[in-house]
């Protein structure tokens, strides 16, 4: 049997509100911190005497932003995966027990197994600009909450439920304006909001939801970042059954964001209408369709960051429109 590669170490953290579980691989050191800064001050003092090749981490919901952000600045290869995709590890391995410590010690064993890619973790301001981001969806979803409420609620109470849609609205506005302020204040930001911005059916949201979420965006080729993102479809196939395409996972926000953008591309964008037309005419679903244009637009969007080129419309069309 090939022996591991000498001094290959990777280390798995199970985070959770209140506490950090930590597992070492193929050492089976563990120890337990708290999730604050005197464990983040320990954690980084004792993983710099491993000098691991790799730290894995699940995405929690903003709980592991902290911890990780700490051992990024200490200059530690970070991989922030899907919670799914490391449960599913475990289950394929036969471990259906599941606690804090077998946790950490499963994603130390996943990233051994798996190798995913570290990620480039955001800067103070992309933080701060996914906070803003967090707290709009946040407005939002509690604005139609009210107002589906108001409709059906006793007339006694219709004030109260009108007073907070006032609210909430105001808050949102509140948010928009805060969120341009960010942009603005990054000449970086804002060259690439200008360019991006050029291109018909790109708005606001999408803009600012790139710069927050998807940082990878114009450092990668356009099949890695439509799998990024939940665009690409995969294959279902076995023997002789061909079965239907399927987009899977992925970075929720940045495609329900790209959603939004692609509907209006159908519109408003030459090269997305006429390819949105073209697999409507191939007998494509429309929802499928769409999903095909959502990919079109990050392509498009991504190589016009590799390049920081503004949109062309002839540069964007398929060879075969062009010649034709």
């Amino acid at each position: 049997m090939k022996e591991q590669a000498v001094n290959e170490i990777f280390v798995g953290i199970d985070v959770s509100k209140h506490h950090l579980d930590v597992s070492v691989r193929p050492t089976g050191e563990e120890f337990h911190v708290g999730n604050n800064d005197e464990g983040f001050a320990e954690i980084v003092e004792r993983i710099k005497t491993i000098s691991p090749d790799l730290i894995v981490l699940e995405a929690t919901g903003g709980y592991e932003t902290a911890v990780a952000s700490a051992l990024g600045i200490a200059g530690h290869p970070i991989a922030i995966v899907n919670p799914r995709q490391a449960r599913d590890f475990a289950k394929s391995l036969g471990r259906l027990a599941k606690t804090d410590r077998i946790d950490a010690a499963m994603l130390a064993h996943f990233g051994e197994a798996t190798r995913p890619e570290p990620r480039k973790l955001p800067d103070e301001q992309s933080i701060l600009l996914q906070s803003l981001l967090c707290r709009r969806r946040q407005v939002i979803e509690m604005l139609v909450a009210e107002k589906n409420r108001h409709g059906v609620i006793h007339k006694s109470q219709k004030s109260r439920v009108k007073e907070h849609i006032v609210w909430l609205e105001r808050e949102k506005a509140k948010l928009d304006e805060e969120l341009r302020e960010q942009i603005q204040q990054s000449p970086i930001w804002r060259e690439k909001e200008q360019l991006l911005r050029s291109v018909p059916g790109v708005g606001e949201v999408l803009v600012t939801t790139l710069f927050a979420e998807l940082p990878e965006l114009g450092q990668i080729n356009r099949k890695k970042i439509a799998a990024l993102v939940g665009v690409a479809p995969f294959n279902c196939d076995s023997g002789k059954m061909r079965g239907k395409r399927a987009i899977w996972g992925g970075r929720a926000a940045v495609r329900n964001a790209l959603y939004m953008a692609a509907l209006s591309a159908t519109r408003y964008n030459p090269v997305i209408r006429a390819h949105y037309q073209h697999l409507l005419e191939e007998g494509k679903p429309k929802k499928v369709a769409l999903v095909a244009c959502m990919r079109k637009l990050l392509t498009i969007l991504n190589a016009m960051i590799r390049t920081m080129k503004p949109w062309e419309p002839i540069l964007a069309a398929p060879r075969s429109a062009v010649v034709a």
